[in-house]
């Protein structure tokens, strides 16, 4: 038996917010570093995640848009990144510094807020979840 799709997601997102919280905090610890660039953890795809609940066939097929460098683009200076495939470069920052850092304390400071928000939203989520299961297991007491 396989679990719920819910689960899957929260997993997903749990997992999501834990890499990006590293990430963050990877940056912080790197704002006075010259020339370091921000990063940032690529969103969930909710394509996969949608994907992974529908049977195959029955379905819309969605696909996530893939740029791919050509040598006209290449011409012109663009490289393809060097990352994983979740972490990326960050390209909401405000300022790049005369080193070339480009890391805002405030910005990354907001960032990990928004992701405790995140996370304790995703919590309630999983708790009222888990109640919701044990009603209907009937183990549920009080």
């Amino acid at each position: 038996m396989s679990e719920p799709p819910l689960l899957n997601a929260i997993d997903a997102s749990l997992r999501n917010l834990s890499l990006r919280q590293r990430v963050i905090a990877g940056n912080i610890a790197n704002s006075e570093t010259p020339g370091y660039k921000a990063r940032d953890v690529k969103a969930p795809d909710f394509a996969k995640l949608l994907e992974s609940t529908l049977s195959p066939g029955n379905g819309p097929q969605i696909a996530r848009p893939q740029v791919e460098i050509t040598a006209d683009m290449a011409a012109l200076g663009a490289r393809p990144l060097q990352l994983s495939n979740e972490i990326i470069l960050d390209r909401d920052t405000s300022e790049t510094k005369p080193d070339g850092n480009n890391v805002t304390l405030e910005e990354q400071l907001l960032k990990m807020g928004n992701i405790q928000a995140e996370f304790a939203t995703i919590a309630g989520i999983s708790r009222k979840l888990d109640s919701y299961m044990k009603t209907a297991l009937g183990t549920k007491r009080g």
